[in-house]
């Protein structure tokens, strides 16, 4: 069983990144109000949140401007 974590691990985080990556640069000012005209650094900052996060953000996005008014 422990030979399967870290397999697990990089797949999350590989998946993290695919998701994470695109999201930071096209559709976070859409989904989050609160980061329209962010810059380069915030997107940075937040970037290795919205990789362990993917679920969360991918859902989000997909949602769109629902999302954000919760």
């Amino acid at each position: 069983m422990l030979i399967w974590i870290p397999t697990i691990l990089v797949a999350w985080l590989t998946v993290g990144a695919i998701v994470a990556v695109p999201f930071l640069a096209l559709a976070v000012g859409r989904v989050v109000e609160g980061a329209r005209g962010s810059s380069l650094a915030f997107r940075l900052l937040v970037l290795p949140g919205a990789i362990l996060l993917w679920p969360v953000i991918l859902r989000r996005w997909i949602a769109g401007d629902r999302g954000a008014s919760r």
